[in-house]
């Protein structure tokens, strides 16, 4: 440990990043430790976050106001893949942490740190996506992980620390001890009651999103614009990609849209339930999965979403910064060329439906899918039919050949002549 002189901790003003300063100066003879904190589109007291992390000990304090990236070459490229893990969770925290770690590691290089530090839990995700993309980005920088190693073992122990070490922790209380995770794509509320998978969210712990039950009564309509599977426009009006994330949320929110009650399987093993509010994000992915069924072949669809969830499960585990994941984007970009085009949506009282689609590159022509007359000629379906079923054709022909339950065997030159006459 004497060899560690200088520690750059991610730092989020919360309980588990603020007592981990004074922590490390203890036990580290008094290392020095600068702190980095990053913008991702959460709410905060940040003209107050430089004081309190100073005030705890820290030497430096940095902030990086990275919304903007997280939104463009994260978030974006993630939708477009259609990146849904186990099928649910929209990976609002998954997401954050590989670019929070960049500009740690940014940061670190550039004060000459010894080491890294982060506040996750051993039992947790994060852990694994923070340190991963230390190893992907300087592997040789050591790595301090205090909840692996020092004698707290919960967030009442932690809140004891805080308050014997006279650290301002905010509202944070034994009663009020939701574990939450904030930025643009979403909020997400663990532990306390939630710890009983049986227990419902009472709604005071819901922070973005307006109960369904008292949203407005009336619809509201949204129309998304995409072009090349990434959301440029709302309502008619081109946006930049953070400024539409926070518009839509404000509109889903609002209607009460967005909310998801799930258990999941972390990295380490173990399930773990979440709730999570993600309302921008719940209608993008709707409305780009409608644009795509609208404008890309049923193969290269099909095996979309079958990549999709290995892209999931990298995002997941915090392999942003992996040969898999690029080489799995340069696919995602080179299928979703020709989404482009316009989704028409509903929301109402916690529902996205859509309603309309249009777009330049439709694979859908009204010509032949009409029931009406057409160009489309119904003879052509006997030569595909005959074809398409040959292979069900012939196993049935071979099976019904075989002894039945009587011993009778059946003429295959009956069967045969039977199925060409048809």
């Amino acid at each position: 440990m004497s060899e560690i002189k200088k520690i750059c901790l991610a730092y989020s003003g919360g309980l588990d990043t603020s007592i981990i300063i004074p922590w490390l100066k203890e036990n580290y003879n008094g290392a020095e430790v600068i702190a980095v904190c990053t913008n991702v589109g959460q709410e905060e007291e940040w003209d107050k976050m430089e004081q309190k992390a100073l005030n705890a000990g820290a030497s430096k304090f940095f902030l990086a106001d990275i919304r903007d990236e997280l939104a463009t070459d994260f978030i974006y490229p993630m939708l477009r893949a259609g990146a849904i893990y186990e099928g649910t969770y929209l990976l609002g925290t998954s997401i954050a942490r590989p670019v929070q770690a960049k500009y740690q590691v940014e940061i670190a290089l550039q004060e000459g740190c010894d080491a890294l530090c982060h506040g996750c839990t051993g039992k947790g995700n994060d852990q694994v996506r923070f340190e991963l993309t230390y190893k992907a980005l300087a592997p040789q920088l050591k790595v301090i992980a205090p909840w692996r190693i020092w004698d707290i073992r919960s967030r009442e122990d932690a809140i004891e620390y805080a308050q014997k070490h006279k650290i301002n922790i905010g509202n944070i209380s034994k009663k009020n001890i939701y574990s939450r995770d904030w930025n643009i794509w979403h909020m997400s509320h663990e532990g306390g009651d939630l710890e009983e998978p049986w227990n419902r969210p009472t709604e005071p712990m819901f922070q973005l999103t307006k109960s369904p039950m008292e949203a407005p009564d009336k619809e509201t309509e949204v129309i998304i614009d995409f072009e090349a599977g990434v959301p440029v426009g709302l309502n008619g009006n081109r946006l930049e990609p953070f400024t539409l994330l926070k518009e839509l949320n404000n509109l889903a929110a609002e209607n009460g849209v967005g909310r998801v009650d799930i258990v999941e399987t972390r990295v380490v093993g173990m399930k773990s339930r979440g709730v999570y509010e993600t309302p921008a994000g719940t209608v993008l992915y709707t409305a780009l999965r409608d644009l795509e069924m609208f404008t890309i072949n049923k193969d290269a669809l099909q095996l979309k979403h079958k990549l999709a969830i290995d892209y999931s499960d990298l995002v997941y585990s915090g392999k942003w910064f992996t040969t898999a994941r690029k080489g799995l984007e340069a696919y995602m970009k080179e299928v979703t060329k020709f989404s482009t085009g316009s989704v028409r949506m509903i929301l109402y009282k916690g529902s996205a439906t859509v309603v309309g689609r249009k777009s330049p590159y439709a694979l859908y022509l009204e010509d032949l899918a009409s029931f009406g007359e057409s160009s489309y000629d119904h003879k052509d379906a006997d030569g595909f039919i005959n074809l398409y079923g040959l292979s069900t054709g012939v196993t049935a022909m071979v099976q019904k050949s075989l002894p039945d339950d009587d011993g009778q065997a059946i003429e295959m030159k009956e069967i045969a002549a039977t199925f060409h006459d048809k």
